[in-house]
């Protein structure tokens, strides 16, 4: 069994709790839909957000879906000028690492929101 990392992003309209916390539980039910996850599958997460949210960490929402086990990292992203296409305000990121026979081609990247600019200009 190897360890994947897979990846996802998603932006809030807000810097407050619970728009963090339902912007976060959205990208990780969609991560783990899409991946066919459990939390046992999960080697660990690290959240980013950019500078401008601060009012939660990100991982409240994996300890909320009941990822108790699941190390959990919270960041925060490198301040890059708004005129770089991907620059985004109030984004939240994330890399799971997650044990799976799963080839690296089968995996499933989610970007929601704003973010879903990102994979286009990446």
């Amino acid at each position: 069994m190897a360890v994947r990392g897979i990846r996802g992003a998603t932006t809030t309209d807000e810097d407050s709790e619970t728009a963090i916390v339902d912007a976060t539980t959205e990208l990780l039910g969609q991560i783990a839909r899409e991946n066919a996850l459990e939390p046992g599958d999960i080697a660990a997460a690290w959240f980013t957000t950019t500078p401008d949210l601060t009012s939660e960490f990100p991982a409240a929402a994996a300890r909320q879906l009941g990822w108790g086990d699941v190390p959990l990292l919270c960041a925060h992203e490198m301040a890059v000028p708004s005129s770089n296409p991907r620059s985004l305000p109030r984004c939240i990121r994330v890399l799971l690492l997650v044990n799976t026979d799963v080839p690296s081609a089968a995996i499933r990247f989610v970007y929601l929101r704003g973010a879903q600019q990102l994979r286009v200009t990446a």
